[in-house]
């Protein structure tokens, strides 16, 4: 259950993230195929958002069962895997906190997809920015890819990333119904960049030792305890 929450708000946070959030009006303009000055004039299907949505997410999950089939293959190891995975959340963190530096997270590769009215286009677009964007977002995609692999089945490795897809997906659909609103408080919103990331960096070292100390599912029951609808999600 608290795995869920935390993917959930992981793909929050990477909608907020500084290679996401400013380039949100440019695709919402490119797959409804209308032009960047047209958008507030102009009311956005609901089809294509989705489409788009469920082009990357299609990448996420994919990235996700197969994170899943290799902790699967160290199911011994499942303790030591834990730790690691501990540490390398950690060590995301620090990435994102500008206390460490790892330069593949520094960069973004955009893939061209043609554009297209079709049902099509608005999948291939979604799955390039899956692929394209995954290296700026890599550290808070990449920590729940690593809690991935200590998941004990597939399938719950396979529901963890389409928590993390629904975090980013939900915003981004109602952007694209809201885009007029959504462009003026994108604004706001980027003169607080930087707290955001801080937040979403400290939150991430929280569940880093969480998972090296193994009090991840005892917050969980804790939750449970104070929060009973939320054992629904489990």
């Amino acid at each position: 259950m608290i795995e869920l929450l935390i993917a959930f708000g992981a793909g929050l946070i990477s909608f907020l993230s500084p290679c996401v959030l400013p380039l949100i009006p440019g695709y919402i303009s490119y797959i409804s195929g209308t032009t960047f000055n047209d958008l507030s004039e102009t009311n956005i299907k609901l089809s294509p958002l989705i489409f788009f949505t469920v082009g990357f997410s299609l990448v996420f999950i994919l990235f996700g069962a197969a994170a899943t089939f290799i902790g699967q293959l160290f199911l011994n190891y499942s303790n030591e895997l834990r730790i690691i995975a501990g540490i390398i959340i950690i060590i995301f963190s620090l990435h994102i906190l500008g206390l460490l530096n790892i330069k593949i997270f520094n960069y973004e590769k955009r893939i061209q997809v043609s554009n297209s009215t079709s049902t099509f286009g608005p999948i291939l677009l979604g799955m390039a920015f899956g692929f394209g964007w995954t290296p700026c977002i890599g550290p808070i995609l990449g920590s729940i890819l690593v809690l991935a692999t200590t998941e004990e089945s597939l399938p719950k490795g396979v529901l963890l990333l389409c928590f993390y897809s629904l975090g980013l997906a939900i915003p981004f659909i109602l952007s694209g119904l809201l885009i007029q609103k959504f462009i003026g408080v994108s604004n706001k919103i980027k003169s607080k960049m930087r707290i955001i990331i801080n937040i979403s960096g400290y939150l991430l070292l929280v569940t880093g030792l969480l998972i090296l100390t193994n009090q991840l599912q005892a917050l969980g029951f804790y939750l449970i305890e104070y929060f009973p609808i939320l054992q629904k999600l489990g």
